[in-house]
């Protein structure tokens, strides 16, 4: 709770957007005009690509995927994927440009969020009715936030919150261990990547070079976090690194598949046309029964490829799961450049395991193997919800996860239990700044009353045959991602504005061409 000392008089706005990451960036944005207070708890703008980005990292998509609407990168069509810092230089271009500096207060972390509005209205939608005001005119919210190096609260009182902290980044998660199994007991460094990720290149160096490391993890920081450690390990007296994993998932070495362009496969309408999507037809229900072999094959066509091109039966990294699961589960991750190069050199080595915990000298796992290591990095994730849940206040936080044990958000953005309050940037897509801007786009709409929310029940509907589609589509649903219906899901925004949901100039166009930003320019 947010202490009363040293508390100053409260200060009251409109909205109140938390987080100035790339949600939080185009939220405000989108949303300028009502001058919106933008609480930043670090010292920059940027969010994960400022806090949670290794030397190496760059976009997994190329930038032509990655860029506001209104903002093209410079070199459009340049088709590198930019680094981090390119992408912070961009992200600040973005904001200098339209004037988004003077909304945000940076080294303000927000501690507590109170509801002072009418809580018997609020509590289950007032019984699964109308959703209320959205801007009421007054303050429902009051918001305690602490600068940095400060004991002061300041108090803010707001109509709407536009919660955009994420689910990356802040709050580390970390494996349980059995009693006395856990880092106490290694005598060597253990650290999540998040404290890697605040090392300086010479103070990483340092950590890797001549260490036996042991990475936990298989996905994208576990796998860069890798091959920043066989660089640092060049040398012939240098120690291997060995990544430990659980799940295995595919692997992409670029964007080509037997020579054609990957959006073919999974990001135009046509290709989309054959996975299932929410609110569907019963025809269109059939359709997708008749045309189950072909998304099957499909798959099969994308891992013979795979397959080929990077030795991962070699190294027992074969998944077992199809590659339309983690595409559906926004879990693709391209792999770098001279990993497998440096795998085959013995400097990246692989243990797959369910059950591990530690022991003086490195780790143990279930079939009694140990592996020596003196450091050992968790590149185990992070866990979105502990931070949401460390400043929602009851009944909301328990309502966080109701019904479904996902957050139940219609369009991606409002939680029809969660009264005056917005999410953006929590379910995922191929492209987050993509998908974040026209949420936000579509917030701005509702927020000046240019259409109206459903019911509750009829929103709850919505989001619980969402999630259902999610199951249906991949085992590990819980990653929230829309990817597969991700132009059906944009259409539905378009429509709800307004708009045409059809966006390009023929149906040539429309069926083959890939969607990006550039066909979501304001009709108003």
């Amino acid at each position: 709770m947010a202490s009363q000392k040293n508390r100053e008089a409260m200060l009251v706005s409109k909205i109140a957007i938390v987080g100035a990451g790339v949600s939080g960036i185009a939220a405000a944005k989108q949303l300028s005009r009502h001058n919106p207070i933008v609480f930043e708890a670090s010292d920059s703008i940027g969010g994960v690509w400022r806090h949670c980005s290794y030397h190496s990292t760059k976009l997994q998509s190329h930038r032509r995927d990655y860029e506001f609407i209104d903002f093209p990168w410079p070199d459009r069509d340049n088709p590198e994927f930019p680094s981090h810092t390119q992408i912070l230089d961009y992200l600040h271009s973005y904001a200098e440009h339209f004037d988004l500096l003077k909304y945000i207060k940076l080294n303000s972390k927000v501690v507590e969020i109170r509801y002072v509005g009418d809580r018997e209205a609020a509590e289950f939608g007032g019984l699964l009715g109308d959703y209320g005001t959205l801007m009421p005119g007054q303050p429902v919210w009051e918001v305690a936030v602490q600068t940095s190096q400060s004991e002061t609260i300041q108090w803010y009182g707001f109509e709407f919150i536009v919660v955009c902290v994420g689910k990356y980044g802040d709050v580390p998660k970390i494996p349980a261990f059995p009693r006395n199994k856990g880092p106490e007991v290694f005598k060597g460094k253990v650290l999540h990547t998040l404290d890697y990720c605040k090392l300086d290149q010479e103070a990483s160096v340092e950590l890797l070079k001549g260490k036996k490391v042991a990475v936990v993890g298989y996905k994208k920081s576990a796998i860069d976090l890798a091959m920043e450690c066989a660089e640092a390990n060049r040398e012939a007296e240098g120690q291997p690194c060995t990544i430990v994993l659980r799940t295995l998932h595919w692997t992409v070495p670029h964007y080509m598949v037997w020579g054609l362009p990957f959006f073919l496969f999974y990001s135009t309408r046509f290709s989309q046309f054959f996975h299932e999507r929410p609110n569907q037809s019963f025809l269109k229900t059939l359709l997708c029964l008749v045309f189950s072999p072909m998304r099957h094959g499909i798959s099969k066509f994308i891992e013979s490829y795979l397959l080929w091109k990077q030795p991962l039966k070699k190294f027992g990294l074969k998944p077992e799961h199809p590659f339309v699961e983690d595409y559906a589960s926004c879990q693709m991750a391209i792999m770098p450049e001279n990993f497998f190069s440096e795998a085959e050199k013995g400097k990246i080595l692989f243990k797959r395991a369910s059950k591990w915990w530690f022991w003086n000298g490195g780790i143990e796992f279930e079939d009694n193997s140990k592996l020596e290591a003196d450091v050992v990095v968790l590149a185990t994730g992070f866990d979105g919800k502990k931070k949401l849940k460390t400043i929602l206040p009851e009944p909301f936080r328990s309502l966080l996860e109701y019904p479904s044990g996902l957050m139940p958000l219609y369009r991606g953005t409002i939680h029809p239990l969660i009264p005056n309050m917005a999410f953006v940037g929590y379910i995922e897509s191929v492209s987050n700044l993509h998908s974040s801007e026209i949420r936000s786009m579509w917030l701005s709409h509702l927020l000046d009353n240019k259409f109206k929310l459903p019911s509750v029940e009829n929103m709850l509907s919505q989001t619980l045959k969402e999630i259902e589609v999610m199951k249906r589509s991949t085992r590990f649903y819980k990653r929230h991602c829309i990817s597969t219906y991700s132009i059906n899901h944009a259409d539905e925004m378009c429509q709800d504005m307004g708009w045409s949901s059809w966006r390009k100039k023929n149906w040539i166009s429309e069926a083959f061409i890939p969607y990006g930003s550039e066909d979501y320019e304001k009709e108003d």
